[in-house]
């Protein structure tokens, strides 16, 4: 449905997200992180983490962003086609949510290429940066990225320069100190 097709306008927010799952290796074992987002302000709307990779996983992301942003019926996701995104019990949530799945081609990771953008920008600028000896930490590092920094202040080009958060309500978040004005 989204046919690598990845602008959306700004009054288009919450009617076409991505969702994708990624992996952070910790010195406990592998933790899992699944998000949801936005393909019109690039905000991650929704996003879990676990242990494992079944199908639960990428249903607590769906649905966070769900309650979190309570969109019309007809909103687009559209994933790679992982045998989470293609399962009964995902299509049932989609369903009883009013939304319509959407997946990629086969072997094409560029149909998913926003999912996959913010998963290199998150391993570039967090995870790749140190060692994460528990889930736990990397679990609490993921969310202050997150929800303190890629949606609140990071600036992206496809938005103006604008964070999610701001390019959403139409103000600009400054990095710099305030100007005094004699």
């Amino acid at each position: 449905l989204v046919e690598r097709d990845f602008t959306v306008d700004a009054a288009a927010v919450d009617t076409r997200w991505c969702g994708d799952i990624t992996y952070i290796n910790t010195w406990e074992g592998w933790l899992y992180l699944a998000t949801v987002i936005d393909l019109a302000s690039r905000r991650v709307v929704g996003w879990a983490v676990a242990d494992h990779l079944k199908t639960d996983l990428v249903d607590a992301a769906l649905s966070d962003a769900l309650n979190r942003r309570r969109p019309a019926d007809g909103l687009v996701f559209h994933s790679d086609r992982g045998c989470q995104y293609t399962s009964a019990q995902h299509a049932r949530l989609a369903k009883r949510h009013g939304v319509r799945l959407s997946v990629g081609r086969r072997g094409q990771c560029w149909d998913n290429a926003v999912a996959e953008s913010f998963f290199s920008t998150l391993k570039t600028e967090l995870i790749h940066r140190q060692a994460w000896p528990t889930r736990k930490a990397a679990h609490q590092a993921t969310f202050e990225y997150i929800e303190g920094w890629y949606n609140t202040r990071r600036r992206h080009s496809s938005l103006g320069y604008l964070s999610p958060a701001a390019y959403e309500g139409g103000t600009v978040i400054s990095l710099l100190p305030a100007l005094k004005v004699a």
